[in-house]
């Protein structure tokens, strides 16, 4: 039994890191990484403050996807964020969870 939890344990970790990396790869290929950074703001908020600005908070997964696809204004100060027609609803979930991520 004890080693079912471990294997089960397991399994979960390498489809995180699997999730964080495929987040990884979808802000490259969207061209997130062209106003946003991990760790420094650039034209828009950096993904750390992202992070800490919704950590915890009911509904932000559906809010910040949303805000992805359709973007947003006004949240972190005059420049608006565009619309990304490009990036699917999944796409954006998956984004979205790998920014909130980002501790």
């Amino acid at each position: 039994m004890k080693a079912l939890v471990v294997a089960t344990a397991a399994a979960g970790l390498l489809m995180a890191g699997h999730a964080m990396a495929d987040g990884a790869e979808l802000a490259k290929s969207k061209n997130c990484l062209a106003c946003h950074a991990v760790d420094k703001k650039l034209v828009g908020p950096s993904y750390k403050d992202v992070a800490a600005k919704y950590a915890g908070q009911e509904g932000a997964v559906a809010m910040l996807t949303e805000k992805v696809m359709k973007g947003g204004k006004g949240t972190w100060g005059p420049v608006p964020m565009p619309p990304n027609p490009q990036v699917s609803a999944e796409e954006a979930k998956t984004l979205v969870e790998w920014v909130l991520a980002q501790k």
